[in-house]
């Protein structure tokens, strides 16, 4: 006796899941396109900070897109995206911001949270 299949979902049968990856990839391209470019540009052109602005803007982006679209939107990309252009804005200005040191402290805050608001579950 055979069980009817349920069709598992495909990125070509998802109208999001293809939307999100033409943005995934429009956002590469972005990426790409921008170290390209500054590497063209002799350094003593291009202010400090101008790479990390610029990832945080395509990150930041790509996720402005998807929630525009109804996609849901990537946590990790958004904080990674935060801090590079805070990271960038920093160096722009002349301030000597310890991003590794901030990065740490806010991975350690977050898994106390993860600890301390997370719900109990039962076994």
């Amino acid at each position: 006796m055979t069980t009817p299949e349920t069709p598992i979902p495909t990125a070509q049968s998802d109208p999001k899941a293809v939307l999100n990856t033409r943005l995934e990839s429009v956002a590469w391209a972005l990426f790409l396109i921008m170290i390209g470019c500054l590497w063209l540009i002799p350094d003593e052109i291009i202010p400090q900070g101008t790479w990390s602005i610029g990832v945080g803007l395509i990150l930041l982006g790509l996720n402005a897109f998807r929630s525009i679209n109804g996609i849901p939107m990537s946590r990790f990309t958004i904080f990674l995206g935060t801090l590079a252009l805070l990271s960038g804005i920093g160096d722009y200005l002349g301030l000597n911001l310890p991003i590794f040191a901030i990065l740490l402290i806010l991975l350690g805050l977050n898994i106390l949270y993860k600890i301390i608001y997370r719900p109990k579950q039962s076994t």
